[in-house]
């Protein structure tokens, strides 16, 4: 009983991190890639930015977002700041001479609701979502508008990237939004992405009109949004061109913290899936089961695996061999996940240096990333959790505008 617990649990973790991408880079190469058509004029585009406390940062993020290479005729830039109760409203209206519109009111709402809220103010025909700490390439815009030319798409995603001098935490997410970067580009090919990414989501205006459960409110706006052009027939897909670059958060518990609220939103629209997933397509289903609901019950199986294993040792089996978990094999995979956890106990301590520490850092990472997700289920199951944001502290943040991170962004 033991080695069929620790190897369902061991498969669990194997198919959500390995075997879907797998299986979706067979599909997906199976299915011939179709080519956007050309985009015949450029649309309207809002540049919608959510803000919240931003008054570091949020004048750099303008002046970005006033350079990008986009007719200026045809863009306009809103920033959506309620709750803010710094001075990011009031910097943000000294821009109102350069066409920077505000959508402002002092009550918290939650940042769906602030951009559901502002989405009236909105006149492109394009609303491109992006947050207050995050610098989009000058390219961007025109990368995340051209595959609108097809008529099937309803939404696009863009790449986020991690800047790099953050020490083994950013590397390791970098990484990590590489690996996210490769399943995208696999999904858009079979046929639509499973969700996108917030600072940089583009969505047809028309479709944002239609009507929304309440419940919206409650769930992260991006994979919401996501379900919400899928549930209509459209595509989601993906836009590696379009590169938006931000800095890690400033600890590991900055970054757990974000993580737990996004995995206890993550769980919302898993408890409300038969109002937002596209039931009528199966295939849709799957990828969004094993994409995105899969991920927040990993540390479950983990600590499945963990206690399945030191029941074996425990109590070994009298035969079975490695299925069974029968000696030796049940101190060999005991003594692996023990090497694994000290990796990660060692690398959560300190950040190690050169590229042996940094690879050696990814068990910290994961550890970290896996313990974020059940603290957002425990927020889940005890209704602790909240659709207000906090804003989380990152590295270097008033010097985000620097060349080095500008330079990278057009990279």
């Amino acid at each position: 009983m033991s080695g069929r617990l620790f190897w369902f649990c061991v498969a669990t973790i194997a198919y959500t991190y390995a075997g879907y991408p797998v299986l979706l880079t067979v599909l997906a190469r199976l299915r011939p890639a179709r080519p956007f058509p050309p985009l015949a004029d450029l649309p309207t585009v809002t540049l919608l930015i959510a803000a919240y406390n931003e008054q570091n940062v949020i004048a750099a993020k303008l002046e970005n977002s006033l350079a990008l290479d986009y007719p200026r005729e045809r863009l306009q830039i809103l920033v959506a700041a309620d709750g803010s109760n710094d001075a990011t409203p009031e910097i943000v209206a000294g821009f109102a001479d350069q066409g920077v519109d505000l959508s402002y009111r002092p009550e918290r709402a939650g940042k769906m609701a602030a951009i559901l809220r502002a989405l009236p103010q909105a006149r492109g025909d394009i609303v491109v979502l992006s947050d207050a700490n995050n610098f989009y390439s000058a390219n961007a815009l025109r990368a995340l508008v051209a595959p609108f030319a097809d008529p099937h798409v309803g939404a696009v995603s863009g790449a986020k990237v991690i800047a790099r001098g953050d020490g083994a935490l950013g590397d390791s997410e970098g990484l990590y939004w590489k690996y996210e970067s490769y399943i995208k580009c696999q999904e858009t090919r079979l046929g639509s992405c499973t969700g996108a990414v917030g600072e940089i989501m583009a969505v047809r205006r028309s479709l944002l009109d239609r009507p929304m459960p309440p419940e919206a409110r409650l769930m992260a706006d991006d994979l919401f949004l996501a379900m919400h052009v899928l549930k209509q027939g459209y595509r989601v897909v993906y836009a590696p061109d379009a590169r938006s670059v931000e800095r890690v958060s400033s600890s590991t518990r900055d970054e757990r913290e974000r993580r737990a609220r996004i995995v206890a939103q993550r769980f919302v629209m898993m408890r409300f899936s038969h109002k937002v997933l596209p039931w009528s397509n199966p295939l849709l289903v799957w990828q969004i089961v094993s994409h995105k609901y899969l991920r927040p019950l990993v540390p479950l199986a983990m600590i499945g695996a963990l206690i399945a294993n030191l029941a074996a040792v425990v109590r070994p089996a009298a035969h079975g061999g490695l299925a069974g978990l029968a000696h030796p094999f049940n101190v060999i995979m005991l003594a692996l996940q023990a090497l694994f956890y000290a990796l990660a106990w060692l690398g959560g301590r300190s950040e190690p240096r050169g590229r042996l520490g940094k690879v050696l850092y990814i068990p910290a990472f994961l550890v970290n990333g896996n313990r974020a997700a059940l603290i957002g289920l425990y927020r889940f199951l005890t209704g602790r959790h909240t659709s207000l944001w906090r804003r989380v502290q990152r590295r270097d943040d008033e010097r985000q505008a620097s060349a080095d991170v500008m330079s990278q962004s057009n990279g």
